[in-house]
Order: C-alpha cells, then structure tokens, then sequence
C-alpha cells in the first residue's frame, strides 16, 4: 500500500505498558511500511523521572518500521498540550496522522484498516476523523458493513486529516450555550449523556482534555466518525499507573479484537444509521441514578469551593 499515514505514539511514565504498546504495533502488517513519530512527555513530579528515563530508553532503541523519529520534551507539557503539539506538527508535514498513546493495543491489522479508512473517506467531509475502537454491543443480524458512522468521538486509537484537524477551536468558543440552551444541550449528547460532564469538568478547570475539545468541533460542525464494527484496540492502562484512566479490575467497554487479521473491505459510500448509533450510545446512556450521583457531586463540589 502506498501512501501510508504516518502514526503518531504519545508515552509518558509507564514503561512497560509503551513496551506492551510497541510489540503489538511492531505485529501490524504494514509497520515496516510506516514511519513511526513518538513523543516523550518530561517528568511532572519527581517520582516520575525514572519511569519516564526508562521510557525513553524503551524508544530510542526502537525497531521494525520504516522510519523513528523521537522527540523528547524538556519541559513537562502535560497531556492535553503534548497531544495538540504533536499531531499539529507532523499533520502539517504529512497531512494525515494515525494516533495511539501508550495504553493503546492494537490488533495487527489495525494499520491496514486505518489506512484504508482514510484514503477511502478523505473526500467525505461529514466525517471528521477514524477510530479504531468500539465498544462491545450487540450487533443486528442484518448488519454486514465492517463500519458505520456515530457522532461520538473516541481517542483509543484515531485517525484524521489535516483540514479536519485545522477547523478544532481549542479555545471552544460559545461552550457556555452548551448548558443554557436545552436544544444545543441535546444535540451534545448525541455523542453520550457523559459528554456534558466531562465538557464541563474541562472548562471549570477540573481536567485538562483535549479529546472533549475535539469531540466539541465534531458537535460544532455536526460531522460524524468512522467507527469499526469490531474493534482493532484494546485500552490496557485501567490498572491505575495512568494520568487519566484511573484503577479498574478491567477495562470499561472492553472490546472484542479483530485479532485474526482478514482483510477488511470497506463500502464506497456511508450513511448515517439511527439503530447502530442507538446501540452504539446506550453503552453511554444515564438512568435517573446516574443523573443523581452527578448532581450531588456537582452540588458537592459547589458547596467545597464556595
């Protein structure tokens, strides 16, 4: 295949986990083809200059692609700015980008499925970006596409194109109408009832994500993501060693892997489909419960800092 996608890796403090990360990569059948650009976050606290040295060492010595260009920070730039910095730098040269970070494991043919992706949808401009994950849900018999589309975004393993990637507002202009008006309130959540949480998390200061960012220009611009059937990634960084992820006996959403590597042959043209996408969202839908929990954290969190 010609004209791969370069692929971006993102790492930080967990050593073992990028080790894990890179050998499955390394198994995908187009890496030998692919230039590989990983950044190396720098040390935030102390305690984590170690792991991240460890890291480094675990990169400068990798193997099995075409190319490895490593860039180290000097600085620590944290995770949101690492992330945005990167991909605009290497998008700007080679005008798409296939992105993991370092809990990320990929099924081998997960770069062929990615490349596929974007040369087949570059020209469909409702689509604003590839992912490699689904989460595990029930699929209708009559569904035979290998993919179809949502409005949700998902960062465990993604792709996109350079004039997508040039349209995101980091600084997400009008997002307080996001929780003054009931109509723009329900059109975010088509993506997910969590969505407007973690929106508001990030602009209270309480996170600092660019993926809900991200999944904001989506919203803004009504555009769509290519989601797989049966997913190509497996997030394993929910034991606790993360920035962001935190502790869990297994991961949310665990996906069944497409681990046999068969060709995946993708239709020419994508419609949006109103039963996969409410399969797709109730893995995110609230019940009253789940409402109630978030309001008394919120009216907690209000009382604490008032």
């Amino acid at each position: 295949m010609t004209d791969l996608a370069p692929i971006i890796l993102f790492v930080y403090n967990r050593p073992k986990h990028t080790e894990t990360v890179l050998n499955a990569l390394k198994k995908n059948t187009l890496a030998a083809e692919s230039t590989l650009y990983v950044f190396s976050d720098a040390a935030k606290k102390e305690k984590d200059f170690e792991n991240v040295n460890n890291v480094r060492k675990i990169i400068n010595e990798i193997s099995g692609f075409k190319e490895v260009i490593v860039t180290e920070a000097e600085t620590n730039l944290g995770c949101a700015n690492s992330v945005i910095s990167g991909i605009t730098k290497v998008i700007n040269e080679q005008g798409k980008a296939i992105i993991i970070e370092d809990d990320i494991l990929t099924a081998p043919n997960f770069l062929e499925f990615m490349n596929d992706a974007l040369n087949k949808y570059e020209s469909d401009k409702q689509i604003f970006s590839i992912s490699g994950y689904n989460v595990p849900m029930q699929i209708p018999g009559n569904w035979k596409s290998p993919v179809f589309l949502t409005y949700r975004y998902s960062s465990w393993g993604w792709a996109t194109w350079i004039d997508r990637w040039k349209e995101a507002d980091w600084d997400v202009l009008g997002w307080q109408k996001i929780f003054t008006d009931k109509t723009k309130n329900k059109l975010f959540r088509r993506g997910g009832d969590d969505l407007p949480y973690i929106f508001k998390a990030q602009m209270n200061g309480t996170i600092n994500s660019w993926a809900i960012r991200w999944y904001y220009n989506n919203y803004s611009k009504n555009r769509f993501t290519v989601f797989p059937t049966y997913s190509f990634v497996e997030n394993i960084g929910f034991d606790g060693s993360g920035i962001h992820c935190g502790k869990a006996s297994k991961a949310p959403n665990k996906p069944v892997i497409a681990q046999n590597g068969d060709k995946i042959t993708l239709p020419d043209t994508l419609e949006f489909n109103e039963e996969m996408n409410k399969l797709f969202i109730s893995r995110y839908k609230y019940t009253f419960k789940d409402k109630l929990r978030r309001f008394l954290k919120e009216l907690l969190r209000y009382k604490i800092n008032k």
